[in-house]
């Protein structure tokens, strides 16, 4: 495509823009960018040749999850410190995790390998089998560029220090990673090397975890995209900067959202937050992770009467408040989340009636609704808006409120049954504030590691 096409195709999504609107001291997102993947994808084909941007296809996929979303609230985070809380005390009912996927192709000659897309993780890791049989492992015995890397070399002892557990050499001396769960399960594996293909770019040498003994079937490969020395986006080269768009959860197949590497071409109508770093090592605080500031939650008009101090670290670092697509639903601090509780149950008192018992939906959800059976309409509620320092992200009904399915549902009586999308993080036990991508859909969202900062749009993930 002409340059001079693609500037009128920006002009031409540009005139569907809303003029934003200023709430306080904090400008809204109130921008509806149009996201057509067809004007994406076909820039990148053009721009990629000179390394500007590239552009996957992102896919929203529920998959079996016993243990509940736990197992994607990885205990991967040095940040995580454990509340004493008891979970156990709640009965808990799970259904599937929605994660987010794209596909990347992998060795020499390439291999097609799905990789669940995780911002609270460093390290890429890969299903390894030898032989035939297992068409979603990587095969690292077909292809020519894999290598094994050393305990001794320096990616093995320098650039894996930010990984919650040490590497270590194994018997044949080749560097050996650990990551364990917050379900207790562990991922094993050795550090090797091989060559990404992306659309228009190779990534020879590319770092990644090749493990054989991965306790979760459905998951066969993880990109990590946090702040790491080894996330994906470190070791891509050429730029410092990704986004995406997150397809609402329920959309049909074959409408994919969109993850970009480099320039957005919507870069002028996002609103940033900064990054927050500590330069001092804490004990809790994830210095690789997406941290921002989380300065007050509002339901409707009324701003909750939490102090700010709730929302920020402790002298041990934990507390801080983590942008992870790798978690589905989003968990407050105790302190936070039954501020919001309370006020959102206030607020909408009289249109749904939360239901009696003492449970958890997939561990940390203690506030549902059932509606009558054959209630058509998805229930209306007052709205929630996250303020960040210089952003905001205003989340209504179909964000706040998951509908369970029948099969999963703690009603017997055939009514259906909606949970509030907001967790305690008492109950996981965790004592941090996670965003997860269950409230990142319809968003374009900008991860800048350049300019240390996140941006944030109202967007049509939907569009074609």
């Amino acid at each position: 495509m002409a340059r001079a096409s693609i500037f009128f195709l920006i002009l031409f999504l540009a005139s569907m823009i809303f003029p934003s609107t200023i709430h306080g001291r904090v400008e809204a997102v109130t921008n509806v960018l149009n996201v057509s993947h067809a004007f994406v994808f076909h820039a990148n084909a053009t721009s990629a040749r000179n390394l500007s941007s590239l552009a996957l296809p992102l896919f929203s996929i529920a998959t079996p999850n016993p243990s509940s979303f736990l197992v994607k609230a990885l205990a991967k985070r040095r940040s995580t410190k454990f509340s004493k809380a008891a979970a156990a005390t709640k009965a808990t009912f799970n259904y599937d995790d929605v994660t987010l996927m794209t596909e990347v192709m992998v060795g020499t000659p390439p291999q097609r390998q799905k990789m669940v897309l995780d911002t609270g993780s460093e390290l890429s890791w890969l299903q390894c089998k030898a032989g035939s049989g297992t068409p979603s492992s990587f095969n690292p015995g077909m292809s020519s560029s894999y290598a094994s890397v050393p305990c001794k070399s320096a990616v093995c002892t320098a650039q894996t220090r930010d990984f919650p557990i040490p590497t270590r050499c194994d018997p044949k001396r080749l560097c050996y990673f650990t990551l364990s769960y917050a379900d207790g399960t562990d991922l094993e594996g050795n550090l090797a090397r091989d060559t990404i293909n992306l659309p228009d770019l190779k990534i020879p040498g590319f770092v990644f975890g090749c493990s054989s003994s991965l306790p979760i079937a459905e998951t066969p490969g993880l990109m990590g995209l946090n702040r790491g020395a080894l996330s994906f986006i470190s070791q891509i080269g050429g730029t410092r900067k990704f986004s995406y768009c997150i397809t609402d959860h329920g959309s049909p197949s074959g409408s994919p959202g969109v993850l970009l590497f480099g320039d957005s071409p919507f870069a002028k109508y996002l609103r940033y937050t900064s990054l927050l770093s500590i330069s001092l090592p804490l004990p809790y605080f994830n210095r690789a992770a997406y941290s921002v500031s989380l300065e007050g939650i509002k339901v409707g008009n009324k701003m909750l009467p939490i102090p700010k101090s709730v929302f920020l670290p402790d002298h041990t670092g934990a507390g801080q408040t983590m942008i992870d697509s790798g978690t589905q639903f989003t968990l407050l601090l105790g302190q936070a989340y039954q501020e919001l509780r309370r006020e959102f149950v206030e607020q909408n008192r009289g249109r749904i009636s939360p239901m009696g018992g003492d449970f958890a939906f997939q561990g940390a959800l203690d506030l549902c609704y059932d509606l009558p059976a054959g209630a058509a309409q998805f229930p209306q509620v007052t709205p929630v808006t996250l303020l960040f320092n210089s952003a905001q992200i205003t989340l209504e009904s179909p964000q706040l409120l998951y509908p369970v399915p029948k099969t999963s549902s703690p009603a017997s009586d055939g009514r259906t049954v909606y949970c509030f999308t907001f967790g305690n993080s008492d109950l996981v036990p965790v004592e941090a504030t996670i965003i997860g991508n269950h409230h990142q859909q319809n968003l374009w969202i900008e991860y800048d590691l350049q300019n240390s900062r996140v941006g944030f749009a109202r967007a049509n993930c939907n569009a074609n």
